[in-house]
This record gives C-alpha cells, structure tokens and sequence, in this order.
C-alpha cells in the first residue's frame, strides 16, 4: 500500500461524504492519524455531483479518477417518512446505486464497497440474523422500497464478479448514530430524532414524546467505530459477500433504554410518554456480528452509554448548525 517516492496507488471517492458515515471514515483518516502513505481521500456530496444522473456521475468519477470507492450516497429517513415515500425510496436508490456501480465499472475502479442496512433482512426469519439470509423473504412492509433497492447492490456486486471479476462488496451496519447525523424530528434516524426532541423538551420545559411503545429492540454502533471497520474493509477485506458490522447481540437495547439514556445525557428531567397509537416498525432485528468477529477479534466498540453522551453532547455544542 505504501509510496515508495509519495505517489499516489490508491484515490479513494467517498460518496455521501458529508454525511454521518462519511464525516466518520473523515475523521479516522485524516484526524485520527490512519491515514496511509500513497492514499489520497475523496469526500464527494450532493453539492458536488447528482447521482442520479449517470452524465454527473460520470463526471464527478472523471474528475477525481478513483481507483477506490466507498459508496455511502443515497437516499434516506426514518420510519414514518419512509412509510409516506416507499417507491420514491425504491426509484431514487435504485438509480443512484447503478449508476455509481456501473460507472465504477466503466472507470476501472479496482473496488467498491457500499454500504446497505439492517432493515434489508426479511421480516419473517429467526435470530440472529446473518448475512446468509438477506434474500430469503421480503423485508418489512413499512421500508421495503428502500430496504429492495439496497438489497440489489448485493446482487449486482455478485454479477460484476460473476461477469467482470470486480471485487464489489458492501457492508451492513446495524443502527449507525453519531456526530453530524440528521437530528430532524421527522426524517432523522429514531436516536438522533430522540435528541433533538429531548433536548426541546428540556428547553422549553414539556413533556418528551416519543412515536411508538418503546419495546423495539436495536443495536446501536456508534458511526467513529463505523468508520475505523469500514476502512479496514476497503483495505483488507476481500470478500464478495457482505459482512455485518455490529456490536454483538449482548449490546441490544431496547427505544425506552435508549431514550433514558438520553434523557441521562442531557440532563433532561421531565414526564416522558410513549405513543402507542404510533408503529414501532420491526419488533427486533437481532443481526450475529461472527464473522465480523472472526476476521477482528479483538475489535472494540465505543460502549453505547458512552457514544450517547459523545453525541448529545456534540449536537448541544453544534445544535445551530446540527441537521434538525
């Protein structure tokens, strides 16, 4: 990997890059000292190109000629938005993946690795779930749109090996949260929306409500430890198949621990009510993070009460210019 003379041998384009995984592989490679010799970091957004057009995103891969891809981009929002928008959600993933892949093709990228979700694993399945099963049921009803299109990135990796040799892979991260996430109420992820709503609800001295019983079981990794495995990826992991990124189903925790945590952090001390009227979408998705485990074993993950109050206390800090 290293540069005998300081030339380049691997230009990475990270896709989605001001986003919450994004700003995360950011800071592990060019804060946090992982940076390696002869490797130069692309953060690209949607400022930069739409990749929904194949000619922007032949021109955004033109300009920077990658030989790297880490493919974050896409179209994304909680529950309820998701609910309202499923086909918008299935359309707009769809283009944007196929376009990324196959001008990551057309470019001679040596790798790509995106990245899909938890919520693309069938509704109907036993636990733990593991990356054998992604194909063997519809997923649930209330994200399917978004949860199809991701999917299809495994198939396609699977076809640009099976008819190009391409090593494209992709990873599943289980419920990723952290600084520079999206803290909007409606469209955000269900902890970062929490926050925001935890945090008004301690300025102006209200009641905390929040959507759904509460019951829903999750694991939750914290996107800095995202983003150190997902470099290891793209250095090191060779593999087709997609592997889970998680912490372990020990580490699962139900929205009402969750949300009592980040009342903990935030120091908020009012009456707090669950919406039962509301869906709680998947009761549990319980995914086994083994073969994460077996190629890293000794991987550590930021513990979940620690990684809440790193990010409520970055978003109180950043709040004006926080996604709320």
């Amino acid at each position: 990997m290293a540069s005998q003379n300081g030339s380049v041998l691997m230009r990475v384009l990270v896709t989605g890059g001001s986003g919450l995984i994004g700003k995360a592989i950011e800071q592990v490679v060019m804060r946090d000292g992982e940076k390696r010799e002869g490797e130069q970091w692309i953060f690209i957004s949607s400022k930069d190109a739409d990749l929904l057009d194949l000619e922007q995103t032949r021109a955004v891969f033109e300009k920077h000629r990658p030989t790297h891809v880490i493919h974050l981009a896409a179209k994304v929002g909680g529950l309820y938005l998701q609910m309202r928008e499923n086909l918008h959600f299935l359309r707009d993933n769809l283009r944007i993946n196929d376009n990324v892949l196959w001008t990551a093709h057309e470019m001679g990228v040596t790798k790509v690795v995106s990245c899909l979700s938890s919520c693309i694993f069938p509704d109907k399945t036993t636990y733990p779930i593991d990356e054998t099963m992604i194909h063997l049921g519809p997923p649930h009803e209330s994200n399917y749109g978004y949860s199809y299109a991701k999917r299809m990135i495994d198939v396609q990796n699977r076809a640009y090996f099976a008819q190009y040799g391409h090593r494209y892979t992709a990873v599943i991260p289980t419920n990723v949260f952290g600084p520079h996430d999206n803290f909007n109420e409606a469209e955000g992820h269900v902890l970062t929306a929490i926050m925001n709503k935890t945090y008004k609800a301690k300025r102006n001295n209200t009641t905390l409500n929040v959507w759904g019983s509460g019951k829903p079981l999750r694991q939750f990794i914290y996107s800095m430890d995202i983003g150190r495995l997902m470099v290891w990826v793209l250095r090191e992991y060779d593999e087709v198949d997609p592997i889970i990124l998680s912490v372990g189903e020990e580490d699962e925790v139900s929205i009402r621990q969750a949300v009592e945590m980040i009342a903990e952090a935030l120091e908020f001390k009012g009456k707090i009510e669950y919406d039962t009227s509301l869906s709680d979408g998947q009761l549990k998705k319980t995914a086994n993070n083994a073969k994460l485990r077996r190629y890293l074993p000794d991987f550590t993950f930021t513990p979940f009460r620690e990684a809440v109050k790193l990010t409520c206390d970055w978003f109180v800090k950043n709040y004006d210019h926080a996604r709320t």
